[in-house]
């Protein structure tokens, strides 16, 4: 399952406190994998930042729950736009790292 969380910019310290907490425990944060953007570099609003976990039933539940305070998820039409833009980007990475060790 893929989900996106928007918070204010002015989260960001907060946002990232939570996600870093107690990287070890099953499941977290760390052990799932994130992205965390600025919504400037999504093409979204420049005041928030955006969450993307890819992540199985067991993380988005307790995501849901961390994250209430600070984070909420956005519309469907968002979460489309910014998964997208993320996974693009991961694939053209990966096309540049295949060119330079292909």
């Amino acid at each position: 399952m893929k989900i996106v969380y928007s918070a204010p910019a002015s989260s960001k310290a907060k946002l990232t406190a939570i996600l870093e907490a107690d990287p070890y425990a099953h499941p977290s944060f760390s052990r799932n994998g994130y992205k965390v953007k600025d919504g400037s570099s999504l093409g979204e609003d420049k005041a928030n930042i955006y969450l993307y976990l890819k992540c199985e039933e067991e993380v988005a539940k307790m995501a849901e729950e961390k994250l209430k305070d600070v984070a909420a998820k956005v519309p469907a039409d968002v979460t489309e736009r910014v998964i997208k833009k993320i996974e693009d980007e991961e694939n053209s990475a990966e096309a540049g790292f295949g060119a330079i060790f292909g």
